[in-house]
């Protein structure tokens, strides 16, 4: 067997493939002696069908089987053992009038080589890594939502602003019968509110859903329709009041404060909104890496510079998937992924040239930590370790559970590296203004 490389250009090559007979003459050999021992035809004992009639029957096939299969092996361990970083795979190019009986079998792979660059990361334009605040008036307003959560459902004979109203929304034509909660001032316009400010339990009335309310999201799970349908729902809807209630706000006093803090760590609202401050900003905290990772991945895309080999990707990602793309598929396909691709090479390249790697020792204690938190949330702040074991163990089994886990885990150490290696331009904001900011 004979395997050589010819590079066509920096990011295209071709590797051609030798096989002669006896390169996989004996391995037929034996197979067909495998196939006479166990052939039934009729006329001959088992065992003792003449080898000459085995050959003409199977031998072609078991060969063509073989070569394939040597094939495979060769080229793969050609790869590996040269080193060469490819990109998607290899690309057999098609042999007119190839002979299956000729003493030399050649076969030709054409290659996507992965660029060779360098990752700057002394940005000129630095990107921005924000410092999101807990303001006062979300304090405020957390404290507020905390004293409803606590307070008392007093019932009212007739519906105000700060009511809550229980009604059946329903409309016939449209399927819809659905019984919801609803607060008034959530309602979109006076005249809305006009409808509903002073009815009583019994009551119907008859709203138009289009604007029915401020978050237009809301109609959604109000009358029970799909979100699609809710976006450009425009009927009327008879509304029967079967409830109307009243939130009293509970005390801000030291019952309450026990309720939320067992341990006795808050005693007065300062203490409250300390704590409340705390968490905040640990959530936003969450949510500024997540927009400086996103930031980061942006700017490393636009300012590293190398070429792909665009024109082999495009061919391969035509018979990549189980159905075989046109010209103009594959392209598409190609301009919606490379941005994807381009970030995975300069990813691999960073973690490459600073030795950023995961062990699976890492990975379980990383769902360990992932399956307190969840626990947490549903009352089990101490779990056993075992506990914690046996569920790490069963999940890392998924494999697309263990893919999603070691993806976020490579996210953490990649933004702890940058948050290391990159200058920032510095900027401190409210989450409101943070929203408004990244996401205009």
């Amino acid at each position: 067997m004979n395997i050589t490389k010819e590079n066509i250009d920096a990011l295209n090559a071709v590797v051609k493939v030798d096989i002669v007979a006896d390169d996989y003459q004996a391995k037929v050999t034996g197979l067909l002696a495998d196939y006479r021992k166990k052939a039934d035809v009729p006329g001959f004992r088992k065992g003792h069908v003449p080898m000459g009639m085995i050959k003409k029957k199977y031998g072609k096939s078991i060969m063509i089987d073989e070569v394939n299969k040597l094939l495979q092996e060769s080229l793969n361990k050609f790869l590996a053992d040269e080193k060469l970083d490819i990109l998607g795979n290899p690309i057999p190019r098609m042999t007119e009038n190839f002979d299956w009986d000729a003493e030399v079998f050649s076969f030709e792979f054409e290659l996507g080589l992965a660029p060779v660059f360098d990752v700057k990361l002394d940005a000129k334009k630095k990107v921005t890594k924000y410092n999101i605040v807990a303001t006062e008036e979300l304090l405020d307003e957390e404290v507020r939502n905390i004293q409803k959560r606590y307070g008392k459902m007093i019932s009212q004979e007739e519906a105000l602003v700060d009511s809550n109203v229980t009604a059946t929304f329903v409309n016939e034509e449209n399927e819809i019968n659905k019984k919801s909660t609803f607060l008034v001032k959530d309602l979109k316009g006076k005249k809305n509110e006009k409808k509903v400010i002073g009815a009583k339990v019994g009551d119907v009335i008859e709203l138009k859903t289009k604007g029915l309310f401020e978050d237009n999201n809301k109609l959604e799970h109000i009358l029970g329709v799909s979100k699609d349908a809710s976006q450009d729902l425009n009927v009327t809807v008879s509304v029967t009041i079967e409830e109307i209630t009243k939130t009293e706000l509970a005390e801000l006093d030291k019952e309450l404060f026990d309720k939320l803090f067992s341990d006795g760590s808050v005693t007065s609202v300062t203490e409250l909104k300390a704590k409340i401050k705390i968490d905040a900003e640990k959530q936003f905290e969450q949510q500024g890496d997540q927009q400086l990772l996103n930031a980061i991945t942006e700017y490393l895309v636009e300012n590293t510079k190398f070429d792909l080999p665009a024109s082999f990707l495009k061919k391969w990602l035509k018979t990549a998937g189980e159905k075989e793309l046109t010209e103009e598929e594959a392209t598409a396909e190609f301009d919606k992924s490379e941005k994807g691709l381009r970030y995975q090479l300069i990813e691999g390249k960073i973690m490459k040239d600073n030795d950023i790697k995961l062990d699976y020792k890492e990975l379980v204690t990383y769902a360990k930590g992932f399956i307190r938190s969840q626990m947490a949330q549903f009352g089990n702040m101490n779990p056993e370790e075992k506990e914690l074991d046996d569920i790490a163990g069963r999940i890392l089994q998924n494999q697309e559970e263990a893919q999603k886990l070691q993806s976020q885990l490579m996210s953490q150490k990649l933004l702890a590296f940058y948050k290391e290696n990159m200058s920032f331009k510095s900027k401190e904001l409210s989450y409101e203004d943070f929203i408004k900011e990244v996401y205009k």
